[in-house]
């Protein structure tokens, strides 16, 4: 039986690196060798989140090999700078990467080791295209919920009109409903990127090239990170397409514990902070500790601080909140316009809780200190929180944020969506009415405690020997092995 050989390449963000890097695992364990794909500026930011360098080799107890290949962008090597040409960046990204894959398959087909398969993350249609001018079979690792994957599918097959109508009505009586999915989605429930007054609505063009090539491939496997119970509707939803769920693609240690030393979190990579919040953490009684945190990116206006400052001290509740910092000429400086340090409440909520500038995310979701997860609703929070049995106060923001959110509220029924008044903020009352309604006794604090810990147990029993994601995976590795050992080199 020939190993089968796999490239993954990601785009350089952390949503983007960790879940890609999870897989990698995933795909070794069941029996694949894999290069892992990425741009120089993506490995620099692993290594100054670490503090090393990541192997790059690694060699998996089956016999496995995971290694760790870069390509230079011309002018980018430390990332794309705000402000700058975007269409620029993203042309050389794809030149660049492109490159880099050629080279790597043409490599490996002169040794007699030719790879199997190229799974590339959402935003890098051309690694799709590049493979398929290779000769090689290429599969998309959608890293959002299989919900959102469907809507964009109908917003570029018909119901892009529609959409495009909802977004400019604000009222929430406006809503569109598509095929498969018994949902009705308003405009602050549609991803952000569909609106055309939003500040990145030219992502839109990168999904759209993205699903122009899913059209062109017969039957078209897309890896989603989610799991069969979680979403079963969505996975369905499309029947031209064919989703298979293989998540939650979080660490092995927080999940199946089938290596429990793997506690890696890709960009933060053997990362450990000095702060004791763990300790603290752990000092608390069970259930009582509020846990804020907006992600690797999403900044908060002042306003909004404040408001979250005291709606916190409002609640009285123990709380741990990370507001980062920002790097500038790799020093971290604190934001002097939404730092922790100029918040006019610093002193008091210093006496009640603990304010970080970085945390171990799944460490903390972890502690059983923990009753509840302020969150942006990112899509990796969004599991990690639902694979911890940890209930949810829902923060969206942009991006698939707020489908994530309407999720969570309404579906899965582990949380509750704040409420933003005119100009947009959230109010410490909306903030404190939340956080009460999650963590007090009413009868919906109680359902949606006892639905977060159903989920947990769902998550972890997918991805375990026998689970759904467990069996997805490894069939698809089959396909590849099958593909590999009747398929003839290319030359």
């Amino acid at each position: 039986m020939v190993r089968p050989r796999f490239i993954l390449v990601t785009f350089p963000a952390q949503g983007h690196i960790n879940p890609a890097l999870q897989f990698s695992k995933r795909l070794a364990a069941a029996g694949a060798d894999v290069t892992f794909l990425i741009p120089l500026s993506a490995h620099r930011l692993m290594t100054r989140s670490s503090g090393r360098e990541p192997d790059p080799e690694t060699v998996t107890p089956n016999g496995s090999v995971i290694s760790i290949a870069t390509f230079s962008v011309d002018g980018y090597d430390d990332g794309f700078k705000p402000g700058g040409d975007r269409e620029h960046y993203s042309s050389e990204t794809r030149r660049c990467g492109s490159q880099a894959i050629s080279d790597l398959v043409v490599s490996a087909r002169n040794d007699g080791r030719p790879y199997s398969c190229l799974v590339y993350t959402l935003l890098l249609p051309w690694a799709g295209l590049t493979a398929d001018g290779l000769g090689l079979p290429s599969v998309m690792l959608w890293i959002q919920p299989a919900t959102v994957f469907d809507v964009y599918y109908y917003y570029f097959h018909g119901y892009g009109d529609i959409i495009r109508e909802t977004m400019k009505r604000q009222a929430s009586a406006s809503k569109t409903t598509f095929p498969g999915l018994s949902l009705e989605f308003p405009r602050r429930d549609l991803p952000s990127f569909m609106d055309a007054e939003d500040a990145y609505s030219f992502v839109i063009t990168h999904f759209q090239k993205q699903f122009e090539i899913l059209t062109k491939v017969n039957q078209p496997r897309i890896l989603v990170n989610t799991f069969d119970e979680l979403e079963a509707e969505a996975l369905r939803a499309v029947s031209d397409l064919r989703l298979i769920g293989i998540g939650p693609l979080i660490p092995s240690a927080f999940l199946d514990e089938r290596d429990p030393s793997d506690k890696s979190f890709g960009v933060d990579l053997f990362r450990r902070s000095e702060d004791k919040y763990m300790e603290w953490l752990n000092s608390k009684a069970k259930t009582t500790v509020v846990y804020v945190s907006f992600g690797s990116i999403l900044d908060l206006s002042r306003p909004q601080m404040e408001e979250i400052a005291r709606g916190l001290l409002s609640f009285g509740r123990p709380f741990l909140w990370v507001i980062k910092k920002k790097s500038q000429n790799d020093e971290e400086e604190v934001q002097n316009d939404k730092g922790g340090d100029e918040l006019s409440f610093r002193e008091e909520l210093e006496k009640l809780g603990m304010i970080v500038p970085w945390c171990s995310q799944l460490e903390v979701l972890s502690s059983e200190s923990l009753g509840c997860f302020v969150t942006h609703c990112g899509w990796n929070s969004t599991l990690e929180s639902l694979a911890s049995g940890v209930p949810m106060v829902a923060f969206p923001k942009w991006s698939d944020q707020g489908t994530n959110a309407k999720l969570i509220e309404e579906v899965w029924k582990t949380g509750v969506r704040v409420k933003p008044n005119d100009e947009g903020i959230v109010e410490s009352r909306e903030i404190e009415r939340c956080l009460e309604l999650v963590m007090g006794e009413s009868e919906n604090g109680v359902e949606m405690r006892r639905n977060a810990k159903k989920w947990k147990n769902l998550a972890r029993e997918a991805v375990k020997e026998g689970g759904s994601s467990d069996k997805n995976l490894k069939a698809f590795v089959a396909d590849m092995i099958y593909e590999a050992d009747h398929k003839p080199l290319v030359e």
